[in-house]
């Protein structure tokens, strides 16, 4: 009995704990092999939420790259950054200090451009009592203190610019024409005369003078004798057998290349500005910053005499073709005319700024003077009259030259143009472009049709008149032109002067080079061709004068008498 209990218990008997203890150890091993055996693959499982996580990261950014808008964006862009560190999506529109000022300058010079734009697309009255009375109906001030006529004129060209950028200017335009027409009506009395003071209405050219005009038919009566002459003695050259232009030229480039320095002498205390042979070769002027002007005799360079009247310093000398007259210019605004004994003839003003350049046409009856108000002038040599003011030039005038016929001019300046002028007529039939820098130098060749220029962008530029375009450019110097002289007599060869302390001759024929003139020890600021051609004189800032011969001057006579 007790066997058959044990071993079919009642089912419905309440189990012992040793009975319970038997019954759960066999179940108990298995539970704990399960998850054993089952924990090596599930454990990388947690592992692959990360991936999801991260994929909408590069997500984050987004709201920032939108322009924020609201109160709402700008949330977004905060939270964007800092849930970020190290976005640098955010900072792209971020405008610094340096940026916004340099945003802001960018915009003020772009804004001066265009003002400078409109200004030289206006025209403005050149009569100054017509520019005071467009100031005065604009309410502005007639003139300011100290201001001059080119100063006033730029400041109503400025004003009318401003006005027309802010769309004013019809308007104001519109109201000066009825003020105009109500000046007219009410300026004009029984007899028709104008309102003493008023200026009203002018021409579109300004009037020239009896004296202009009776220069004007010298000029142009004597030009063309001298043109017939010049053709004449080129058709000569061309048709007569017995004339070797070649040879001539070749003789004379030889004897180029035996320039050597002859003597040197100390000029001035200051640094020297200028230098003209006289006419026949036997005097030299030169003139230096201290504002006086000496002549010397040659060709030993001896002080004969010294012209002190200028108050500034003196910019240039020159002789005249006809006589011993010398005029000089200066920082002072005027010229003067002297003899050679030192004497004062003449004092030309006029210029409202400095001038720069100086030179006597062919008749020796005129002189141009050029002059930073952008202007030129013509003046009688006898009567101290001034005869032209020539506008043209946008910067300022800085060199001049006449034709050796007489009948033109050429200027050239600050602006990189040289212009030639039509004195007969005053008519600018020229505009030579092509310098890229100031052009400081011009020469005209004897032959007629060819012109030289040379200016601070360190190259000489041939000219053909004919073609009315640049025929060579020649690199001459390391550092800007100061001056430029063809030989006088035949144009054969020319002579520039440079700020790198040296002087070269160059071939007329193929602008080559033939001879370095180099002993200055500063910068060369003018140079000069004697007459015959055998001689050339250069100044310098180290104060010196020095003087370069030719070897063949002997040579040269022998051939003459032949």
């Amino acid at each position: 009995m007790e066997i058959d209990d044990k071993e079919n218990p009642n089912p419905n008997a309440t189990n012992s704990p040793t009975q319970t203890a038997v019954q759960i150890a066999p179940v108990e091993p298995p539970i704990p092999l399960i998850p054993t055996a089952i924990t090596p693959p599930i454990a990388p499982i947690p592992v692959l939420p990360p991936p999801p996580s991260s994929i909408p990261r590069p997500l984050a950014p987004l709201p920032s790259i939108r322009p924020p808008n609201g109160d709402a964006a700008k949330t977004t862009n905060e939270n964007a950054d800092s849930d970020e560190e190290g976005d640098d999506s955010g900072p792209e529109y971020e405008i610094s200090e340096e940026s916004r000022l340099f945003r802001e300058k960018q915009e003020k010079a772009k804004q001066d451009f265009l003002m400078k734009q409109r200004a030289a697309a206006l025209a403005v009255p050149t009569n100054d009592k017509a520019v005071r009375s467009r100031l005065r109906r604009l309410g502005e001030p007639v003139t300011l203190f100290g201001e001059r006529e080119m100063e006033r004129r730029d400041r109503l060209r400025m004003l009318m610019a401003k006005l027309d950028s802010e769309g004013q200017l019809e308007r104001l335009m519109k109201i000066l024409e009825e003020e105009e027409a109500a000046v007219n009506a009410a300026g004009m009395d029984d007899g028709g005369y104008e309102v003493e003071g008023e200026a009203i209405q002018y021409p579109f050219y300004t009037e020239g003078s009896t004296a202009l005009l009776k220069a004007r038919y010298e000029i142009a009566k004597d030009s063309v004798v001298k043109a017939a002459m010049r053709l004449k003695r080129a058709r000569r050259k061309r048709n007569d057998p017995d004339e070797d232009e070649d040879a001539e030229i070749n003789w004379a480039l030889e004897n180029a290349k035996t320039f050597s320095l002859d003597c040197s002498e100390i000029g001035d205390d200051r640094p020297l500005s200028g230098c003209s042979f006289s006419s026949d070769g036997k005097f030299l002027a030169t003139c230096s910053i201290t504002g006086v002007a000496k002549i010397w005799s040659m060709p030993e360079i001896k002080l004969m005499s010294s012209l002190k009247g200028h108050t500034e310093r003196a910019t240039d000398v020159t002789f005249s073709p006809t006589n011993n007259h010398i005029a000089t210019a200066s920082a002072d605004r005027t010229a003067k005319l002297w003899n050679t004994k030192g004497a004062l003839l003449h004092t030309f003003k006029g210029h409202l700024d400095r001038l720069a350049r100086v030179a006597f046409h062919p008749l020796g009856k005129y002189l141009g003077t050029t002059s930073f108000d952008k202007t030129w002038r013509l003046w009688d040599t006898e009567t101290g009259e001034e005869l032209l003011l020539q506008e043209g030039h946008s910067r300022s005038v800085y060199g001049i030259a006449f034709h050796p016929d007489g009948s033109l001019a050429a200027s050239c300046g600050l602006d990189a143009l040289t212009r030639v002028w039509d004195l007969r007529t005053g008519r600018s039939i020229l505009a030579l472009e092509g310098h890229v820098k100031p052009v400081l130098g011009v020469s005209f060749s004897p032959n007629g049709y060819h012109l030289a220029t040379g200016g601070e962008d360190n190259t000489c530029r041939i000219w053909d008149l004919r073609k009315k375009r640049s025929l060579y450019t020649i690199p001459a110097h390391s550092n800007l032109i100061s001056q430029i002289k063809f030989e006088p007599q035949e144009g054969y060869f020319l002579v520039t002067s440079s700020y790198d302390m040296t002087a070269k001759v160059w071939s007329a024929r193929d602008f080559k080079p033939v001879k370095v003139l180099s002993g200055h020890e500063a910068k060369v600021t003018s140079v000069d061709v004697v007459g015959d051609g055998q001689s050339i004189a250069t100044v310098s800032h180290d104060r010196t004068i020095k003087l370069w011969s030719s070897k063949s001057a002997e040579k040269e006579k022998a051939m003459d008498l032949d």
